[in-house]
C-alpha cells in the first residue's frame, strides 16, 4: 500500500510539473537585468548574456530609428505611410490597417508603442527604408552603433524568425537609449491609451504603468517561442531604475517578477550618484544611420553633446557680467518691466560687437556724418523668423501669469544661451495658464534643445506645425 501510494503521488507531482497551466506558455529560458539608468551601472543580473527571442521588444528598436529618422529628417510625423499588403498581412497584435490605405506617421508610432501593433511596426520600416529588410538591416546597423554586441534584427515587428536574437543586457541597453536619446518622445510610452488614428488603442504594459509606482515605460512582448519578456522603467524622485526580464511563464508572473527587480534596483541603487547620459550613436565613414553615403552631410549623430563651446569674451569682462546679472535680476523683480530692464541692462553693459571694426578713412577724405537713426522700440522676444523650415518650437509647460511664464522663459534663455538665441520668446494664454514657449526653430532644434533642457530635469516639450 505504501509502495502504490508513494508512486501514486510522484505520478501526480509528474504531471503537475509538465503540464502547462491556462495562460501559461512552455516556459522560454529566464534572463534578466536591472540597471541603474542614471549611470548605466549593472544591480542584477542573471543569463543577461544568452541570446534569446526578443519578441516584440524589438518595437523598442524599430522606434528608435523612427525617432532618429525624424531627427534627421528623413521623414516627419504628419508623413502619409501608403500601407503594403506585406505589413497589412502581418499576424497580430495589429492595429488593423488595410493594404493600399494611408496614415501618418505619427498614429503608425502610437500603435507599435503602445498596441505592439505588428502591422505598425512593419509599416514603419518600410516608410523610413523602402523595404522591411533593408530596415532590419538598419537595426542591426544601429544596435552595433550603441553597444548592443548580441543582437541582430531580422524584421521590425519582432516576429520569430531565424537569427532574430537579443539578450537582457542589450535591450536593458536599449530601453536606457529610449530615456535619454529621445527624451521628447519617451512619454509615449507611459500613456494607457492613445488615439492611433484608425482606432484608440490600449497600452500591453498597462498593469504595471497603473499598479507600480513611478512605472513610465517601456515595452512588453510575447511569442511562443520568447515567453513572456518586459523591459520597465520607473523614475522615484531623482532615481530611474530599468529592469529586464525574458523568458516570463505568463503574463502575471512577468509582471510580478518585474516589479520584484524594479523593487531590488530602488533598494541597491544610491540615493545620489551622477548623472552620465549616452551620447547619440556613431557610424563608420562608410554611412550614416541607414548605411547609405548619401545621408546629408551635418545630420550624423555628432560623436559629443551639442553644447556650443564658449564664445572669446570679445572684452566682455566679469563685471559687465555681472552688470547684466544684476539688471536682468531687477527685471525678474514682480514689480519691474521685463523687456524696460533687460534692454536697459543691455545698453549699460556696451557688448562690443562682433564685426571688426572698420579701416580708418584716409585723412584726405572727408565724408559728412550721416544723421543719426533713432534706435527701435525695445522688443524681448523678435530673435528669429518664423517662417519656412522655423515652425518648431519648445514648450516650458503653462504658469500661474503672464509674468512668470516671462520670468521662465528669460531665465530658462540667459542659461542656454547657445541653445535659444536665436529663438522667439512668446506666452501663449492656454486653458491651463499662461504657456512659456520657445518658437521659431526648426525641428532639429527644437528637439535638441528640449532634450537638453531634459537632461538637466527642466520639464518641456516640442511642438510644431
Amino acid at each position: 500500500m505504501f509502495v502504490r501510494n508513494f508512486y501514486a503521488a510522484l505520478l501526480g507531482a509528474l504531471m503537475v510539473f509538465f503540464t502547462v497551466l491556462p495562460g501559461q506558455v512552455q516556459a522560454a529560458p529566464y534572463a534578466a537585468m536591472v540597471m541603474d539608468a542614471r549611470n548605466g551601472e549593472v544591480l542584477h543580473s542573471r543569463n543577461a548574456d544568452t541570446r534569446l527571442h526578443p519578441a516584440s521588444l524589438t518595437k523598442m528598436m524599430t522606434l528608435y530609428i523612427a525617432f532618429e529618422a525624424l531627427r534627421l529628417g528623413e521623414i516627419t510625423l504628419d508623413t502619409e505611410v501608403t500601407i503594403s499588403a506585406n505589413a497589412a498581412n502581418e499576424p497580430p497584435s495589429r492595429l488593423g490597417l488595410r493594404a493600399g490605405s494611408t496614415i501618418r506617421l505619427r498614429y503608425l508610432i502610437r500603435a507599435a508603442a503602445i498596441r505592439s501593433g505588428n502591422d505598425a511596426a512593419t509599416a514603419i520600416g518600410e516608410a523610413i527604408s523602402g523595404s522591411e529588410a533593408a530596415f532590419a538591416r538598419r537595426m542591426t546597423r544601429t544596435a552595433r552603433a550603441l553597444g548592443m554586441t548580441r543582437t541582430t534584427f531580422r524584421n521590425a515587428n519582432g516576429l520569430t524568425e531565424e537569427g532574430h536574437l537579443s539578450t537582457a543586457r542589450d535591450m536593458t541597453m536599449l530601453g536606457r537609449r529610449l530615456v535619454y536619446d529621445y527624451p521628447q518622445y519617451y512619454n509615449l510610452f507611459s500613456r494607457v491609451t492613445a488615439d492611433a488614428g484608425i482606432a484608440t488603442v490600449r497600452n500591453t504594459n498597462r498593469v504595471v504603468l497603473t499598479t507600480y509606482r513611478g512605472a513610465d515605460g517601456i515595452k512588453t512582448g510575447y511569442t511562443r517561442a520568447a515567453g513572456f519578456n518586459l523591459v520597465a522603467s520607473a523614475q522615484r524622485g531623482e532615481e530611474r531604475i530599468i529592469a529586464t526580464v525574458f523568458g516570463g511563464r505568463s503574463s502575471a508572473w512577468r509582471n510580478q517578477r518585474v516589479m520584484e527587480l524594479l523593487d531590488m534596483g530602488f533598494e541597491r541603487a544610491p540615493s545620489s550618484v551622477a548623472l552620465r547620459t549616452p551620447s547619440l550613436p556613431t557610424y563608420a565613414d562608410d554611412g550614416g544611420p541607414s548605411g547609405q553615403s548619401s545621408t546629408p552631410r551635418g545630420q550624423r549623430a555628432p560623436e559629443r553633446s551639442m553644447r556650443p563651446m564658449t564664445r572669446p569674451a570679445n572684452g566682455v569682462n566679469a563685471d559687465m557680467l555681472a552688470a547684466i546679472n544684476s539688471a536682468v535680476g531687477e527685471a525678474l523683480d514682480p514689480g519691474a518691466e521685463v523687456a524696460a530692464a533687460v534692454e536697459a541692462a543691455l545698453s549699460a553693459a556696451d557688448i562690443p560687437s562682433d564685426r571688426p571694426a572698420p579701416r580708418p578713412e584716409p585723412q584726405a577724405a572727408t565724408v559728412p556724418e550721416p544723421t543719426p537713426i533713432p534706435p527701435p522700440e525695445p522688443e524681448l522676444v523678435t530673435r528669429a523668423s518664423s517662417t519656412g523650415s522655423r515652425l518648431y518650437g519648445v514648450s516650458l509647460g503653462p504658469q500661474n501669469s503672464h509674468h512668470a511664464a516671462e520670468r521662465l522663459l528669460l531665465r530658462t534663455a540667459l542659461a542656454e544661451l547657445g541653445t535659444f538665441d536665436t529663438a522667439l520668446r512668446r506666452v501663449v494664454n492656454v486653458s491651463r495658464g499662461y504657456d512659456a514657449r520657445f518658437a521659431g526653430m526648426t525641428e532639429d532644434q527644437a528637439s535638441q534643445a528640449c532634450a537638453r533642457l531634459s537632461a538637466q530635469n527642466i520639464s518641456c516639450e516640442t511642438f510644431g506645425p
